[in-house]
């Protein structure tokens, strides 16, 4: 119930009451062409698809401090006190579930609203009974879980993580290599509900974790929100790609001053972050196929932490490239931008398109919003697709396919024969 999810709640509550715009929403404001270009068929994609309305969205969370959503929000200081004022009621009403937390994770943070239980498995349970008691007393038909927690330590799987036997095992046992969001994860899988990690830390992607998913019928997607920095590299790389100009290096250094800026000061959570951001140019360059442009491309990656600038992330690139004949040239990119401000639109589209994959009997890993994460979630064997283009045709793609419309290749010779 932090800075992400209060811009989320907030956001809905203003565009509710017509007090602002979705921009950046692709549910609210984008559209899908159909047919040929010919046929002028752009609908909305909210009225493409049965989405469910803004109007039907109850939210709920848990947070280790006990600040109800306004208070949350104000603390966060992304939003302007005059909008916040004017939803405030609404906010007040949404108090904080107490959280599964152990510092041992996230290491820079710590609440009195934790949990106690006599094991990982018992926290869990507790969680499932959160849910059942939202879900009651709400009226809800439906649930979604997106995980807006903190950048927990780096993790790597585990024999723990090798099947749900394993899993619920590990979990009475109190293994260490389960952290908080995985006990969220499976407490959401082990319901049905459809579950998001907006976070790079180890969770859901795991061989337990997605048995369970099959067993459930829960829809799975992540990882870590595509928002600032690496949103201009899936964005500026393929480009560079398409007109096989070369990269010799990348250098890419962040300062923001919020939690998660906090967070990420500590150098374990830093690394789980690092390994998320890093992978993206690897996977667009495809330096194997393209060693004279990109194999020794010097990629560096920086995160500090500065609390004058709170949400506001400031990103500045330098990438070195060259051209024609090995020619040498830079780009330079400053992006000041609003973290959770990108975030919250992302949030609320993951959150109805996966409602929507439940609803249309899709379960186990949705690679088909992998254009919403740094390091989307993909089936073993794969290498996941980074290209936020490619990623944008997909998701298209999928809709269409929903709803039994022809897929859109971009071919076009049908206009000319």
């Amino acid at each position: 119930m932090g800075a992400v999810s209060t811009t989320t709640i907030a956001g809905v509550m203003a565009v509710r009451r017509s007090l602002a715009k979705p921009i950046g929403s692709l549910t609210q404001m984008g559209t899908v062409r159909l047919g040929k270009r010919t046929e002028g068929r752009s609908p909305l994609i909210k009225d493409f698809v049965p989405l469910a309305s803004l109007d039907d969205i109850v939210f709920g969370g848990w947070d280790i401090f006990e600040e109800n959503s306004f208070e949350a929000a104000t603390t966060a200081g992304v939003l302007e006190k005059d909008l916040l004022e004017q939803i405030r009621p609404e906010l007040e009403g949404i108090k904080p579930m107490s959280a599964v937390f152990d510092r041992r994770y996230v290491k820079r943070l710590d609440g009195p609203n934790v949990k106690k239980g006599k094991n990982k498995r018992d926290l869990a349970e507790q969680l499932i009974a959160d849910i059942r008691a939202f879900k009651q007393a709400n009226n809800c038909d439906r649930l979604v879980l997106v995980w807006c927690g903190s950048t927990e330590v780096y993790l790597t799987e585990t024999p723990a993580h090798a099947s749900l036997a394993a899993f619920e095992k590990a979990l009475e046992a109190n293994d260490d290599s389960i952290p908080s969001s995985m006990i969220y994860a499976y407490a959401a899988i082990k319901e049905g509900l459809p579950y998001t990690n907006a976070a790079p830390n180890l969770s859901a992607d795991v061989p337990a974790l997605m048995e369970l998913a099959a067993q459930t019928g829960s829809p799975l997607a992540g990882k870590d929100l595509k928002t600032g920095q690496t949103l201009m590299k899936t964005i500026i790389a393929p480009g560079l790609k398409a007109r096989l100009i070369g990269v010799n290096g990348w250098y890419s250094t962040n300062i923001l001053g919020n939690r998660d800026g906090e967070v990420l000061d500590d150098p374990e959570s830093f690394k789980t972050k690092e390994e998320s951001k890093k992978s993206v140019l690897d996977y667009i360059l495809q330096p194997t196929l393209y060693p004279d442009l990109y194999k020794d491309l010097c990629h560096v990656v920086r995160i500090n932490y500065y609390p004058p600038r709170g949400d506001n992330k400031e990103g500045w690139d330098n990438i070195d490239i060259f051209g024609w004949l090995g020619y040498p040239m830079q780009l330079k990119i400053n992006f000041l931008c609003r973290d959770s401000i990108l975030a919250a639109p992302i949030v609320l589209d993951v959150a109805l398109f996966m409602d929507l994959a439940k609803r249309s009997g899709m379960s186990g890993i949705q690679e088909w919003l992998s254009f919403y994460f740094k390091s989307p979630v993909h089936a073993p064997g794969l290498y996941p697709e980074h290209d936020l283009f490619i990623q944008l045709m997909k998701l298209k793609n999928t809709l269409r396919f929903m709803r039994g419309e022809e897929l859109i290749t971009h071919l076009g010779l049908e206009y000319y024969d």
